[in-house]
């Protein structure tokens, strides 16, 4: 079996990014990755302007009483700065050709005849926003691979661009098996439970960006599972199946995906979570998820998160853990593999869910992070353990 860090690099290593693009407007961007470097055309802002409110004049020609020759506000072309005069601007209008300094409102003072006085002496280039000040015409201002924010789409709209090429979302199917699930709403049989990974999963998967293909639930039995596989690959980048990869006799995605397929991953070294599966169902990847509820939860976020988003064309940073202090004792530790303890932070420590179970759901809606232990890793009080956030 592959450690936690080997299973992890050996996923990456086959998440080939889409190398496809489409064009959409901004308004339909947020979120999105961009699939090419963005390059300003036009100066930001595109002229000198004022900073606020006030009154343009040249340093020079400053007076104890100055005329008021012409009102400058926003979206108005000025003419040029008649000699010992100051003008009336305001914030955003253009500087008056001529003019070298901005004096605010607040220190000036407007008498019955028109005349302009002034509290305060001004500097050269005060209150003035130079054009070019924010982003220069030929500068890169956004970089390809990133997924776009509600600030990259204001700054894109600030250099004239109404719509960004983007990679397309990762269409994600996912199915999930069992004669046992039933979905909520409807009665429980003898024998049954609800189906509570198709309301984490898909949700999670949505949240990531992906394009989802919700396929329902199957039953346990081989040839509805393998045409399910069948329709899935028709349709979607990756098929993610929750369930059914354990090696029981009515577990039947490993049996399906090898008949329609290959699989080239099965059981990783991590507690919970082991029987993760890997493998491909023509040009699309196959991930079959653990049917606990805690071990599809947490194999998620730690194993096929970093895979998704590097499928969607975005950079994915080894994992970053914060050492935190525990609040708790762990002494039973597995000696074989990598644990991922459900805990949350709690004024600077860690505090453990006290029921750790692989079907015991509540604690990861509980909790905000996990730890990570290497195999064989006690914890007493106070040691500093490396913490996972969960988001």
């Amino acid at each position: 079996m592959l450690s936690y860090q080997q299973a992890r690099d050996w996923l990456l290593e086959r998440a080939k990014p889409l190398n496809t693009h489409q064009e959409l407007p901004l308004m339909q961007a947020l979120g999105r990755v961009l699939a090419e470097p963005v390059v300003a055309g036009v100066d930001v802002p595109p002229h000198d302007n004022s900073a606020m409110d006030g009154y343009a004049l040249r340093c020079a020609d400053l007076a104890p009483a100055m005329a008021v020759s012409q009102r400058v506000p926003a979206g108005s072309v000025p003419e040029p700065l008649a000699a010992g005069t100051a003008v009336r601007i305001f914030t955003g209008a253009p500087i008056p050709p001529g003019a070298d300094a901005v004096i605010m409102q607040e220190q000036a003072e407007v008498d019955d005849a028109g005349r302009v006085t002034f509290s305060a002496e001004p500097s050269l280039g005060q209150n003035i926003r130079r054009r070019g000040e924010d982003i220069a015409a030929g500068q890169r201002i956004l970089e390809a691979g990133r997924e776009l924010s509600a600030a990259d789409l204001g700054l894109a709209a600030s250099i004239g661009l109404a719509r960004l090429p983007v990679l397309p979302q990762l269409r994600v199917a996912a199915f999930f098996t069992g004669d046992e699930l039933v979905e909520p709403g409807l009665p429980l049989g003898e024998g049954q439970i609800y189906n509570s990974n198709r309301y984490w999963l898909l949700p999670a998967l949505q949240q990531l960006g992906c394009e989802v293909i919700d396929l329902g639930h199957v039953g346990d039995a081989l040839e509805p599972t393998r045409q399910l596989l069948r329709d899935a690959a028709a349709v979607a980048d990756v098929v993610i199946t929750c369930g059914g990869v354990s090696v029981g006799e009515e577990d039947h995605v490993k049996a399906a995906v090898d008949a329609e397929g290959e699989l080239t991953l099965w059981k990783v070294a991590i507690k919970p979570g082991k029987p993760l599966a890997y493998g491909k169902l023509g040009e699309a990847d196959f991930i079959g998820l653990p049917g606990n509820p805690v071990s599809g939860y947490v194999t998620l976020q730690t194993l096929i998160k970093p895979f998704l988003l590097k499928r969607m064309g975005l950079e994915v940073p080894p994992p970053e853990a914060q050492r935190l202090p525990a609040a708790f004792a762990w002494d039973k530790p597995d000696m074989r593999r990598s644990e991922f303890l459900r805990v949350r932070k709690v004024a600077g420590e860690l505090q453990l869910y006290p029921q750790q179970g692989s079907g015991v759901l509540m604690s990861c809606a509980w909790a905000d992070g996990l730890v990570w232990l290497q195999p064989g890793q006690q914890v007493k009080p106070g040691d500093e353990l490396a913490y996972l956030e969960l988001t």
